[in-house]
């Protein structure tokens, strides 16, 4: 019988929210996490994938998951974003260190080469991570079209064993 993947250990963050709150990921121990990561709030794709996530956050907690996003935007951006368009859920800032380059985004694999309309570049590739209660990678989704996206981690999460 085939022995199951060994998930590594999500890297550790300490990232404020859009309150300003310092938001860790031992904060959501216990229970699994969709952690999505974004180019920027308030562009149509972003606010489409943040506003899905908010319309699925009961079924999601239903999986015992909980919701987060990551972008390079300032705490002060995401509050009026969160508010703007009533997101609940943390909404976390990880800008560009002195490199360009934020942190964690990189630690999470949401930073390299991509192409966009046709240009090659390095930058932020928008990509969702799936948590498990433990803190380790159970699943990591690159290049996510956000139409249909929300459904599709719910549907991974009850694949994972989400409501166990």
């Amino acid at each position: 019988m085939p022995q199951p993947k060994a998930r590594p250990l999500a890297p550790a963050f300490a990232l404020r929210d859009q309150r300003g709150r310092v938001v860790r990921r031992t904060d959501f121990k216990g229970r699994w996490l969709v952690l999505y990561i974004y180019p920027e709030a308030e562009t149509p794709a972003c606010t489409f994938q943040a506003c899905a996530f908010q319309s699925a956050l009961p079924e999601l907690a239903a999986l015992r998951a909980a919701v987060a996003g990551i972008s390079p935007d300032e705490p002060s951006r995401l509050a009026a974003f969160a508010e703007r368009f009533g997101l609940s859920f943390p909404l976390l800032s990880d800008p560009p260190g002195p490199d360009g380059v934020p942190k964690t985004i990189a630690a999470l694999g949401a930073w390299g080469p991509k192409v966009l309309y046709g240009r090659r570049s390095i930058g932020l590739i928008r990509t969702t991570v799936l948590l498990d209660p433990a803190g380790r990678i159970a699943a990591r989704f690159a290049n996510v079209r956000v139409k249909g996206h929300a459904d599709r981690m719910a549907a991974a999460l009850r694949a994972l064993g989400g409501a166990d």
